[in-house]
């Protein structure tokens, strides 16, 4: 059965348009908000391009006392900003709230060393950094409707001058597309909110998966990790690191993993360092609720897992453990504004 239709919708955090930066490194190599917003946000897209260089040099050094304190000014707005773009009430006010946080975290992040200011008081912003450190990812959301978010990012690389990789959100264009096989760029990314990073290394080099959330639409959510590599210094997403099997056991590989639920599900997809395996919920159709578009897909309380081989790839298991639960987990209904608290562990 398949559980995770390719495609793309959206709803259910704040919705945004993307940008975002990413490292050099070895490279791995495995055998509508409105049309109007679109037009108003790809200049601001395109000066973040301007802006990037794709080769690392030097990492970071300290901060000196008076970036530091130009910095804590920075993020003072950024933060007031970042609260404009998850709880304005006004569809117009949040993207020209949106707007404005990328132009003045695009200035902030141009003060000599940066990377090394964590901006701890931006909480409508996930910071993501690999086990590495050689960049952090900016990621946020925009609501647009019930039915429509967009991502905005941007990754930063550990370098004492600005080196920015704009990733562009083109995830309503991917109706069609199988996204568990597909190759994206970073001016064409399956726009996420990152909740985590997971660096693997292999004798071939280093690649990262990233662990994101995608509102989607009102009554569906889904959550993806996808995999980042860099080749001649650009992000490339999407390889061949998920080895699983069909129904007739015969093995096929996935360039990312996407699960699909009922947005009136809690569902886990996340990297276990106890377990040492990407534990997800095992999801079962029902039939079409209440207003709902289709089938929904809900958790029965058990787990499936991918675990890393010695090859540098994860080998599907259909079941990690023998234990049911009773209930499948099901949060409170969501709130008249459809919000959650985006940071929420995953």
């Amino acid at each position: 059965m398949n559980r995770c239709r390719p495609g793309r919708n959206r709803e259910s955090e704040p919705h945004p348009i993307h940008n975002a930066i990413y490292p050099t490194g070895k490279t791995f190599n495995p055998h509508n908000p409105e049309q109007s917003m679109k037009k108003a946000v790809f200049p601001i897209l395109f000066a973040l391009i301007a802006l990037s260089s794709l080769h690392a040099q030097k990492q970071a050094g300290a901060l000196s006392a008076a970036d530091l304190e130009r910095m804590d000014t920075y993020e003072d707005t950024l933060a007031l900003l970042g609260y404009a773009v998850v709880n304005d009430s006004t569809p117009d006010n949040r993207f020209l709230a949106t707007r404005a946080l990328i132009l003045k975290l695009k200035e902030a992040l141009k003060s000599p060393n940066s990377f090394k200011y964590p901006f701890k008081r931006l909480q409508t912003v996930s910071i993501q950094y690999p086990a590495d450190s050689t960049f952090r990812i900016f990621t946020w959301q925009l609501y647009v409707d019930v039915n429509e978010y967009r991502y905005y990012g941007a990754i930063q690389m550990n370098t004492p001058d600005l080196q920015l990789i704009p990733l562009i959100d083109r995830s309503f264009d991917m109706e069609e597309m199988n996204l568990e096989t597909a190759k994206l760029t970073n001016d064409k990314w399956y726009g996420t909110l990152c909740y985590n990073i997971r660096q693997v290394e292999t004798p071939r080099g280093n690649y990262y998966l990233l662990f994101g959330f995608d509102g989607y639409k009102f009554f569906t959510k889904r959550k993806l990790i996808d995999v980042l590599t860099f080749q001649d210094g650009k992000p490339v997403f999407g390889a061949p690191v998920f080895l699983s099997e069909d129904q007739g056991g015969n093995s096929f590989s996935k360039s990312r993993v996407l699960l699909e639920y009922s947005a009136e599900a809690s569902v886990k997809l996340n990297y276990d360092p106890t377990y040492e395996m990407i534990l997800f919920d095992h999801l079962e159709e029902m039939g079409a609720q209440y207003g709902t578009e289709g089938p929904q897909y809900y958790p029965d309380g058990t787990y499936e897992a991918y675990k890393l081989g010695r090859d540098g790839l994860w080998h599907y298991l259909p079941k990690v453990f023998d234990q049911v639960s009773d209930t499948p987990p099901v949060p409170a209904p969501l709130d008249e504004k459809h919000k959650r608290n985006l940071f929420k562990k995953q």
